[in-house]
């Protein structure tokens, strides 16, 4: 089969604590905006013409997203793509965002970031 069946993402669902809380902290942080809200998820856009949304879905016992260990250097689920990595980055930091060190390959720029829920989360460039 040559043509794929699927035209792109719908959700991404990334485990919280609190939905609440977490949309707070991802509105706030990374400017996405809130759709609605209910006891068990909260869910977001991550800008308004992203077809994509955050489902930032409560869990029982939260444990943050690990990634299985592997030989390629993947640690994280998600990587979002940044409309300027640095300033991504320095901006990050200045909103108090516990951020890694960007690193990179050829062109290709990348850092991981962590949400309050110690969820790994990435950007690439």
């Amino acid at each position: 089969m040559s043509q794929s069946l699927l035209a792109g993402m719908e959700g991404v669902f990334i485990p919280v604590k609190d939905p609440k809380i977490s949309a707070k902290w991802y509105e706030e942080k990374l400017g996405f905006k809130l759709i609605y809200i209910e006891n068990e998820a909260a869910v977001m856009k991550i800008e308004e013409g992203s077809q994509t949304v955050v489902c930032l879905v409560r869990t029982v016992n939260h444990q943050p997203m690990k990634f299985p260990e592997n030989n390629f250097g993947v640690g994280k689920y998600y990587n979002f793509i940044p409309k300027d990595i640095n300033e991504t980055y320095r901006l990050l930091i200045e909103r108090g965002v516990k951020v890694n060190s960007i690193s990179g390959e050829g062109t290709t720029k990348f850092f991981t970031f962590f949400d309050p829920d110690g969820n790994p989360l990435g950007a690439c460039q």
